[in-house]
């Protein structure tokens, strides 16, 4: 149980950690501050069980959880991040 919580733990703070990142270098949505944190550790939790199927399937070296959280965050708060300034535009 231990071999998958502190993995699984570090992989969020890891996401969290750059989600907050993707804040302090004022990103678009900067007005939900909350938002980029939780985005982040969401997409670390999700990137470690990727990164665990794809170590059981087809035996994933350890170095690809870092890759796959930093590409979660990417895609997450880039493009399939939320458009909330644009919906206010619009209107």
């Amino acid at each position: 149980m231990l071999d998958l919580l502190i993995p699984l733990s570090l992989a969020a703070a890891f996401g969290a950690l750059l989600g907050s990142l993707c804040r302090l270098t004022r990103w678009p949505g900067r007005d939900r501050p909350l938002l980029f944190t939780l985005v982040g550790l969401v997409a670390g939790i999700t990137a470690f069980f990727i990164h665990l199927v794809l170590n059981w399937v087809t035996g994933a070296p350890a170095w690809w959880l870092p890759i796959l959280v930093v590409l979660q965050v990417w895609l997450w708060l880039g493009p399939l991040g939320p458009r909330r300034g644009l919906d206010r535009q619009r209107k």
